[in-house]
């Protein structure tokens, strides 16, 4: 390459590089995107394809380092300041008692606080070299922590280089923390899976943040808020304030909900402020942190043993409470998930009522060493099912019974078995009325067969009667059987007959989504119904032709083989057709299948003068084909169109076939 060559090529590197991170804060700090995800998805893949072929150009803190492979082990990490912990104050005499131990420290000198959430999460550790993330590590013990440097660079609130002001050795402290909405998100498509879920927000994002994989990481949605600053060893600005202006300039995700105080009074009407409005925060707080503003006044305060004397953690009062356990019962789920719920002697928490709360698995049940007549100890945070944290043993008095959790489905009496290294037991028989019920219930949801006015009591009422054993009894219900039952009538039930009727034509996608096969969420359900157009060649696709489509591991490839072999589900779909359900991609809102491109892979290039890429991908995704961002041995079309770069020459030197915009239309029409 010549001289010039090479300029031009970091000059388009850098162009790259500045208009994704533009985009991405726009994203995701603003909350204004100005370009579709297909268009910044093709600026990264460019930028990638940059950088595979002229390796000398990466960087630390370019936005393809956000997501590396997998590590053998966390190695440890030592800070150079030691993370301490804070004291806690449950009360404001508690909060009052400590700003006049700070006004006598500061002997007349003018005294500001600072006050800040205290969120949820876990401490992390940032260090910046002449602006470049280097390093990043959990709190740990506050003296030793674990390196996680991969998976913080995942976090897409955290940027890879500052942007102004930077010493040379920059170190910002932050929490780590995981949304309520994308916890929410996680659970469910967990329990979907049949999968074990996580009990609190917290104890997810600590156990992702130490993942050996970092693309896992990166798509649990980790965010991060800063907290303080160091240039070196010594804080970075004469005030606390100014931590967060400094670290909003440099691009982090600072939390707006902060404020300098001048006395207790101002505190505490801060503190009482933030408690109205906790509930309807997207992320997880449990007080107020309060400092002193001045980094001159704390250096002089200084620190205990264990924490420092310029700071205190006001804590709201906790959402605990401590009832007894009256029973365990067990609900068993779509997958036949035998899962406890431990039934409470009723206790009010934060401002409900609560008789239930979550135990998860037996192992649960095992390592509280709970038994029936035991005081608990439960937490509720937020809108989470309330969990129990703890057996208060001390008030056991010897009419505690242990719990046997059960061998056999307490719902159908079949055997429940826990296969060797998984955490649940499931039921075995495929004909239980609660794995109906669930199932059912699953089938007409809204992402799957959208049938309107299908509800718990119905589900209920129609398999305890032995009128629906599956999901293709719902297609022989008529309106005398639903106008029959209780606190129904005829026009609901002509009502519900139409939605089910019209629920045959969802097509294909939303129909394997409903089928309930294990692994197959809503996106698998979409990439297999684009893939095969036709459930009957996607029943007789074996392992290895499954597992060869992008995207589609292992796993997913060999639960949809085992489904599909099944005389249960065979049987199931057999009667499906029979009333109609349409089994095959919507063609009402697809184009008509074209075999030129089913199951065809394209990857496109240069610049289209009668298309978008947005509409190009849509041309090709709705005949069934796939677009991908880079050309492999497996790519069947490279569309290459005005001024197309390496990609053409990749697929030129491997065979691939190459037609130009002209030869794409008359494909499309």
């Amino acid at each position: 390459m010549t001289a010039e060559g090479s300029v031009r090529l970091e000059d388009e590197i850098r162009d790259l590089r500045a208009a994704i991170e533009r985009h991405n804060d726009l994203y995701y700090q603003k909350d204004a995107p100005e370009i579709s995800d297909f268009e910044f998805d093709k600026l990264l893949e460019r930028l990638k394809e940059l950088e595979a072929a002229h390796p000398e150009f990466i960087t630390p803190d370019s936005p393809t380092q956000r997501v590396g492979g997998k590590a053998d082990s966390l190695r440890p990490f030592v800070h150079r300041v030691p993370l301490m912990s804070l004291d806690n104050s449950y009360d404001l005499d508690d909060l009052r008692a400590f700003t006049e131990r700070c006004e006598k420290l500061a002997e007349g000198r003018r005294l500001e606080y600072f006050a800040e959430l205290k969120i949820d999460g876990l401490s992390v550790s940032l260090h910046y070299e002449n602006g470049i993330l280097v390093t990043g590590a959990t709190r740990g013990d506050g003296r030793t922590g674990d390196e996680v440097t991969q998976n913080v660079k995942t976090i897409h609130s955290i940027p890879l280089r500052l942007k102004v002001d930077s010493p040379e050795h920059a170190e910002v402290r932050g929490e780590v923390y995981l949304s309520r909405s994308r916890f929410k998100k996680i659970n469910d498509e967990l329990e979907m899976q049949g999968e074990k879920t996580f009990a609190n927000p917290r104890n997810c994002a600590s156990g992702t943040l130490r993942m050996l994989d970092s693309n896992v990481v990166a798509s649990r949605g980790l965010q991060m808020f800063p907290y303080d600053a160091y240039s070196g060893t010594r804080k970075m600005f004469a005030t606390h304030a100014e931590v967060f202006e400094w670290c909003e300039r440099n691009g982090f995700d600072v939390n707006p909900h902060r404020r300098s105080c001048a006395n207790f009074e101002e505190l505490a009407a801060f503190i009482a402020e933030i408690e109205t409005i906790r509930d309807t925060l997207d992320y997880e707080i449990d007080g107020v942190v309060v400092k002193v503003n001045s980094t001159a006044l704390q250096d002089d305060f200084g620190a205990t043993t264990k924490a420092p004397r310029w700071a205190i953690a006001y804590k709201y009062a906790a959402r605990q409470a401590t009832t007894k356990l009256l029973a365990i019962g067990i609900q068993v789920g779509r997958t036949g998930a035998l899962t406890p719920v431990a039934h409470l002697e009723p206790v009010l928490l934060a401002g409900t009522t609560v008789s239930r709360a979550s135990l998860h698995n037996e192992d649960e049940i095992a390592r509280l060493d709970l038994k029936i007549g035991d005081h608990v100890l439960i937490e509720k945070s937020g809108e989470i099912i309330p969990q129990v944290l703890s057996v208060v043993a001390a008030k056991r008095d010897g009419s505690e019974t242990p719990f046997d959790f059960p061998t056999e489905c307490p719902v159908c009496g079949f055997d429940a078995v826990r296969p060797e290294g998984e955490a649940v037991r499931r039921c075995t028989n495929p004909n239980c009325p609660a794995k109906v019920k669930a199932r059912v219930l699953y089938f007409a949801s809204r992402k799957a067969m959208d049938i309107e006015g299908f509800g718990e009591v119905l589900a209920d009422t129609l398999v305890d009667s032995g009128r629906i054993k599956d999901v293709a009894d719902l297609y022989t219900l008529t309106v005398d059987e639903i106008a029959s039952l209780e606190r129904m009538a005829e026009r609901s039930g002509s009502n519900l007959i139409d939605q089910i009727s019209a629920s045959k034509a969802r097509g294909l996608q939303r129909l394997l989504y409903g089928l309930d096969i294990r692994h197959v969420g809503e996106r698998y359900a979409k990439i297999l119904a684009n893939h095969f157009r036709d459930i009957d060649k996607l029943a007789a696709a074996g392992v290895e032709e499954l597992d060869d489509i992008p995207e589609i591991g292992l796993a997913v490839a060999e639960s949809v083989f085992d489904w599909f072999r099944n005389e249960h589900n065979r049987d199931v779909l057999d009667r499906l057709r029979a009333v109609g359900v349409v089994m095959q991609i919507d063609e009402a809102s697809t184009a008509a299948i074209d075999e030129r491109f089913a199951g065809k892979t394209f990857v496109l290039t240069g610049k289209l003068e009668n298309y978008t890429r947005d509409e190009a991908a849509k041309l090709i995704e709705d005949r069934g084909g796939r677009v991908s961002s880079s050309v492999s041995k497996k790519t069947d079309f490279v569309v290459a169109g005005e001024d197309a770069g390496s990609k053409l020459t990749k697929a030129e030197s491997l065979g691939v076939a190459v037609i130009d915009e002209a030869a794409f239309g008359s494909m499309i029409n």
